[in-house]
């Protein structure tokens, strides 16, 4: 039986260790993709993959969990044993990872409870949760014949709290259930974060997270460690090799040759995980946001994260430089070619169908009826779009209209007709409304969740619910009488095509094409304003013409032969009569940006 353990070193049957780890999330790549990545990452010369665990996805409504498909981790650590890879699993209920919310459940939200801390409520949510995803991560622990050699507790703790008894809580919670390999935190290397968010008192082993100055970082986790009389391997378990995206901003690269440098210097002295080796695709729902001061910044749907893998999953330069890096100074641990896939590209896709949003209303959300607007959590609906609806009667040529504390984004049309947009800190201002007084008008409200914050104190922020959190107001008074539909389009094929399309309205636009061969593609957006991309009824994210992407990546495994339908739902009133298939992706450049 094959033994793991933590000394002064890391000791594999009893055998010095070195960890050489890339992480690969399975939740952002499709499964038909999982053994290219993985492959790759062997081929690089890395003896172990990582990836956290995203409780809301596998737990998206309380009490329903999902482990299939794209959530099937077992398939995924089984298909890492099989390459002869080891395992990180961390299955920590916050995961940050610019993840919606960071992975924790927006149901959480309407429980009284405080989140990540020792409060009862959040650790019997929890305890329900590992009930169920502990025993699907046993048989996969070294000493079980599987392929995992350490779990997390937590996460970064160190950079929002400093509660022992939640992080023991956790800890008590893994081994009561089973778990026997040993167990670490991950926090920022220096003392205050260090001191706050590990276990070091009680032997759990405490690791680091940077991308850079591995020499000075790893120093003083070594003086944390002697401070506590600790002799430990030391590791970077986040070693940051690319960075993330928002929209709006420039992408951020690094230089593959400065990269290599920086990978060799941890090596010399520790452990590492590549951070992210592949990063993938935030599908769906499920990109996170940024918080900084009073708005919070939603990144990309794209995870492309400048990795040594793009985001496809194909090697790039950064990939060959580390791995060359590996030929010279450590060539005891074998490199071999890595795998390609092809892209294809495809012109003027027809659009073969259109409507718009109110017409097809009914068919997508069932009314619910209330006298003042909710927030949509409290109405179950945690991800996506909500439509606000009452009829007023204007008392004056122009009505002075006001969202009060409103999340993300707002567009409000009335009759039909499009007045304005607000996004966060601009909801709230007056918007004046011309129509014909002393006759009701229809005024519809189109709420967009952009996404939670991934990380710090604004997760226990009232900003993470969505929606009209408190009413709206015409004139100087509150607004009665409100119709709602939840828009979280986890399905679209009861969009009815057979109504009708109205211009500047948001809509659904259905392009139909036959395909004989199979091969990832990029879906070119340029042209379309902001929404969403869905195909054969698959969300594959969000897109905005604001930038720096252009363009949404489709795997193959979305595609099948023969009939394909692509459905854009666009909110700006904004698209085009043909899509096209291109095999990169599409940027737009910004002001500072080297593409």
């Amino acid at each position: 039986m094959a033994r793991f353990e933590v000394r002064d070193d890391f000791y594999l049957n009893g055998e010095p260790f070195k960890i050489l780890s890339g992480t690969i999330h399975y939740f952002r790549i499709h499964p038909d993709d999982w053994y290219h990545s993985l492959y790759n990452l062997k081929a690089l010369g890395f003896n172990t993959v990582e990836t956290y665990v995203p409780w809301n996805m596998h737990e998206q409504r309380e009490g329903e969990f999902d482990f299939s498909d794209i959530l099937d981790l077992e398939r995924f650590l089984q298909l890492a044993q099989d390459l002869g890879l080891y395992a990180i699993v961390r299955p920590s209920p916050f995961i940050c990872a610019e993840w919606e919310f960071g992975g924790l459940p927006a149901w959480l939200l309407e429980k009284k409870m405080r989140i990540r801390s020792s409060d009862p409520a959040f650790l019997e949510a929890l305890r329900h949760y590992y009930a169920v995803l502990l025993p699907k991560l046993l048989p996969y622990q070294l000493d079980n014949g599987g392929n995992i050699l350490m779990m997390q507790i937590e996460n970064e703790y160190g950079s929002y709290g400093e509660d022992k008894a939640y992080l023991r809580a956790l800890r008590d919670l893994m081994v009561e259930a089973g778990v026997t390999c040993p167990l670490f935190t991950s926090d920022g290397p220096w003392r205050a974060t260090l001191r706050a968010g590990t276990l070091i008192e009680e032997d759990i082993l405490v690791t680091g997270n940077f991308g850079s100055k591995g020499a000075y970082n790893f120093s003083q986790m070594q003086t944390f460690f002697e401070e506590h009389g600790k002799k430990w391997p030391l590791m970077c378990m986040e070693f940051w090799d690319g960075w993330f995206n928002r929209w709006k901003e420039p992408i951020i690269t690094r230089e593959p040759e400065e990269l290599a440098e920086a990978v060799r210097e941890v090596l010399e002295l520790g452990s590492i995980n590549l951070y992210m080796f592949h990063g993938g695709t935030n599908f769906g729902f499920m990109n996170g946001c940024s918080a900084r001061g009073t708005i919070d910044l939603p990144q990309v749907t794209s995870y492309d994260y400048d990795a040594l893998l793009n985001e496809q999953g194909n090697p790039t330069p950064k990939y060959f430089a580390v791995q060359q890096m590996m030929k010279e100074h450590f060539p005891d641990y074998p490199t071999c070619e890595p795998l390609l896939k092809e892209s294809m590209e495809l012109a003027a896709i027809p659009l073969v169908a259109k409507v718009s949003l109110f017409d097809t209303l009914e068919s997508l959300s069932e009314t619910i009826k209330t006298n003042y607007p909710k927030k949509i959590e409290e109405l179950g609906q945690y991800y996506g779009y909500h439509l606000y609806r009452t009829h007023a009667e204007w008392d004056a040529d122009e009505e002075k209209i006001r969202i009060i504390d409103g999340r993300d984004r707002m567009q409000l049309f009335v009759d039909g007709n499009f007045v304005s947009t607000q996004y966060q800190t601009e909801i709230g201002e007056d918007i004046f409304v011309a129509a014909e007084q002393k006759k009701e008008h229809r005024i519809d409200i189109l709420m967009e969740n952009m996404g939670r914050v991934n990380y710090g104190h604004k997760l226990l922020a009232d900003t993470q619910r969505k929606g009209i959190r408190t009413g709206v107001c015409k004139d100087l008074h509150f607004l009665l009488d409100w119709e709602q539909y939840p828009l979280e389009l986890k399905t679209i094929n009861q969009v009815d095509f057979s109504k009708d399309w109205r211009e500047n309205q948001p809509a659904f636009y259905a392009f139909d094409v036959k395909l004989e061969a199979l091969y990832d593609a990029y879906l070119d957006l340029t042209g379309f304003g902001k929404g969403l991309a869905f195909v054969n009824g698959v969300n594959i994210g969000r897109f905005w013409k604001v930038g720096p992407t252009l363009s949404l990546y489709i795997p193959h495994g979305l595609l099948k032969k023969g009939d394909n339908r692509i459905v854009i739902f666009e909110t700006e009133g904004e698209y085009r009569e043909t899509i096209h298939f291109v095999k990169k992706p599409i940027y737009q450049k910004i002001k500072g940006e080297n593409l």
